[in-house]
């Protein structure tokens, strides 16, 4: 049997595995009582698809103020353009119906200057409202508390809203917020917890998932897109797979992102480029990094996405003068030195991992392969 076939195989049943991914990576045990749906969610209707919707006056780039008028348009393109709906709530409706749970999944690690944006969440949340969905079966969640309440997404939002986090900070030790029963299993340095769980509310509670990551760059995945922030963002205890330079993040991103019911769930993309993070990230504590892509791109294959990212963060980089995110130096490395990488954008504190994309596209996650990505460009004047 052909390995991919093998892969989609193990992804429609529940089950219990270890795999080898490649010589120098740790082996991953997956557990998971979830059969996967008919049509998972992850690459979904549209692989190898991407709307990207541009605007100039989508932010003020003297305040990094985002324009609410200009931000709807564009949602309304995009959801229009990617599922050629005529209209906007028709085009929701590809994906929702009045009796889903859904969850947001929203980034609130680049704060102050780079988070999921307040328009585009609560544009989500308007339309998923205009088609029937309850507002008490709205959730926009992250792991952690501290973060969402530094981003406070309340005051923009309709009361009711759900607005939930697994835990208090990060690297926590209440677990209460996690599946106990859903987990991947892997010992990367010695670690005495070896587990990294399932958030309760995605594997218990929510029915579909929309995921909006922002266009950030990573200190050890490369970039922070569609495939990170659903991954790392629903489990607990992943920080454990990047420290002393070294990073298996390569494998453990699309290992996370496949497993059920997370795959099946999350139906669609929305990647938030109306600001990105060039370096530094996943934060953005300050703007010396900051830059303006502009953009909102639509899908429902991750990787495609995250394929364009890798791009575009790169392009960006070179544009500065800084290494590639590409660059596995050693030259480069200053390990753990979270100081000297915040001051000087041609160093490293972890050997990047941007190649965690095309592995998940081994895992059926997506399309990678630049040539067979269809590209949609609008422009919304």
């Amino acid at each position: 049997m052909h390995r991919r076939s093998f892969v989609r195989l193990l992804a429609a049943t529940p089950f219990i595995r270890d795999f080898q991914i490649r010589s120098d990576t740790p082996t991953l045990r997956v557990v998971s009582s979830y059969s996967a749906s008919s049509t998972p969610g992850m690459p979904g209707p549209y692989p190898g698809r991407v709307v990207s919707i541009r605007s100039d006056k989508c932010v003020d780039t003297s305040t990094g103020a985002a324009n609410d008028e200009i931000v709807r348009e564009m949602m309304a393109r995009g959801m229009r353009t990617l599922t050629g709906a005529g209209t906007t709530a028709d085009a929701w409706r590809r994906f929702f119906e009045p009796s889903d749970i859904v969850g947001i999944k929203v980034n609130c690690g680049g704060y102050p200057h780079c988070v999921s944006a307040y328009e585009i969440v609560a544009d989500v949340v308007r339309q998923l409202m205009g088609i029937g969905v309850p507002v008490s079966h709205i959730y926009v969640y992250e792991r952690f508390q501290d973060q969402m309440n530094e981003v406070n997404y309340a005051p923009h939002l309709p009361e009711g809203v759900q607005i939930v986090a697994a835990e208090r900070a990060n690297r926590n030790v209440d677990n209460s917020g996690y599946d106990p029963a859903t987990y991947l299993e892997a010992d990367f340095f010695g670690e005495d917890d070896t587990r990294s769980n399932m958030m309760r509310l995605v594997s218990r509670v929510l029915t579909k998932i929309i995921n909006i990551p922002n266009m950030k760059d990573h200190g050890a995945t490369g970039v922070t897109g569609c495939l990170k922030n659903i991954a790392y963002g629903s489990f607990s205890n992943v920080a454990r797979t990047h420290q002393r330079g070294k990073s298996h993040t390569y494998s453990v991103v699309g290992a996370l992102a496949a497993m059920e019911p997370l795959r099946s769930r999350t139906v669609l993309q929305i990647m938030d480029g109306l600001r990105g993070v060039w370096h530094g990230g996943p934060f953005a504590r300050t703007t010396r990094y900051v830059f303006y892509p502009r953009q909102i791109m639509f899908g429902t294959d991750p990787v495609a996405i995250d394929r364009l990212l890798l791009d575009i963060i790169d392009k960006e980089r070179r544009a500065r003068g800084a290494i590639s995110i590409w660059d596995r130096s050693p030259g480069s490395l200053r390990m753990d030195d979270t100081r000297a990488r915040d001051a000087d954008p041609n160093v490293n504190i972890i050997i990047r991992e941007p190649g965690h994309v095309e592995y998940a596209s081994t895992l059926g996650l997506g399309v990678y392969d630049r040539a067979r990505i269809v590209i949609k460009d609008v422009d919304v004047p």
